[in-house]
């Protein structure tokens, strides 16, 4: 396993660049980079830049990793630059951003089905859109995948869907087998399957034959009246139980590259902090899951009232809607606290990290 950092949500990645965000994701004691999306590192899909990031990262002794962008056809048009890549036509744009991440040896792909707007509660997902169902968007989503499958066969790639959070990692896990794992696996992150009524721990033993990415990080989860309400946290400081998840996901993929998805610093000045708060007590919201269980409800619960009695025992810090000025300083310090919890969990679990490159 080697421990890196999200190339988009990494401090100054705009600004930086590709090569220049390797560099500093080594200053930040990283072995990698995954970044979202080959159009963040390249608008034009211009080789020497694409060239010019395989090399400093062979250079550093680092990974990096590379995604395509939305795979659902209702939410495409909301990426117009996926569409413009291929001069109008949509499987030109992927075959294009496909061909461009193989020709650097990139041929794990991450791809995700909807964009989060900022709406409250329930319709800040694509999920409850009330012009579309979700199941239509499903289907649409996997007809979209089984015409991307021949050209990721042929370029020897796999496109990995996120368990992203619109969607359960029951829905991705179908997705994969229907579509083929020959072709198709998942990025698991740790924090999305909240939003779904997920536990972190049940939804890494459900993806780990076909995880192939990560997203690792973590929020504080407490209850709020009818609903419980969220918020960010670094990796260890929330509810999810890494020790329990590295040992699933090494058990499963012992080479697997694991990917802090950092917040990443305000711009603009301080900002107000919110709750997102989830509706778990709506018998609506519940039924738009039907595949939770009542024992993965009931741990969903405990695990909440384990993080209130850390946050009552002076542990982690409580949760506060605020104005926040989450600066540069802050964003890194709450990197470094998420990499030097991950490194340790895997020393303590006796799971070797690579060596990084002097």
């Amino acid at each position: 396993m080697r421990l890196g950092i999200d190339g988009r949500k990494i401090p100054e990645a705009a600004k930086r660049g590709g090569v220049a965000s390797m560099d500093h994701g080594k200053e930040l004691g990283m072995d990698g980079l995954f970044f979202r999306t080959v159009l963040d590192v390249t608008p034009t899909l211009d080789p020497g830049a694409l060239k010019a990031v395989r090399q400093r990262a062979d250079e550093l002794g680092m990974y990096v990793e590379m995604g395509l962008g939305k795979v659902n056809p209702y939410a495409l048009p909301e990426t117009p630059e996926m569409r413009a890549i291929g001069d109008g036509d949509t499987l030109l744009g992927f075959r294009r951003m496909m061909e461009a991440c193989a020709a650097i040896d990139c041929r794990e792909l991450w791809v995700g089905t909807a964009n989060h707007k900022d709406y409250p509660g329930r319709f800040g997902t694509d999920r409850f859109r009330t012009d579309v169902t979700w199941a239509d968007q499903l289907e649409g989503i996997q007809k979209l995948l089984l015409l991307l499958k021949p050209i990721a066969l042929d370029l020897g790639i796999h496109i990995n869907i996120e368990t992203h959070e619109e969607i359960t990692s029951f829905e991705v896990v179908r997705l994969v087998e229907a579509c083929g794992p020959d072709a198709f696996g998942i990025v698991y992150d740790t924090n999305n399957g909240l939003q779904r009524l997920e536990h972190p721990i049940w939804v890494a033993k459900r993806v780990a034959p076909y995880t192939r990415q990560t997203h690792f990080k973590d929020s504080g989860v407490i209850f709020n009246g009818r609903t419980a309400a969220m918020q960010s946290r670094p990796c260890g400081q929330g509810v999810v139980d890494y020790a329990a998840i590295l040992k699933i996901l090494a058990a499963a993929q012992p080479e697997l590259n694991i990917t802090i998805e950092n917040s990443p610093p305000n711009e603009g000045g301080p900002k107000f902090v919110k709750f997102n708060k989830l509706e778990l007590a709506e018998p609506a919201f519940i039924a738009a899951h039907p595949d939770c269980t009542v024992e993965e409800y009931a741990d969903f619960v405990d695990m909440i009232h384990a993080y209130e009695k850390r946050i009552a025992e002076g542990d982690v810090p409580p949760l506060v809607e605020e104005v926040r000025d989450f600066d540069y300083a802050a964003a890194v310090r709450d990197i470094l606290s998420s990499r030097d919890h991950l490194r340790g969990i895997c020393e303590d679990l006796n799971l070797p990290l690579r060596k990084r490159a002097a």
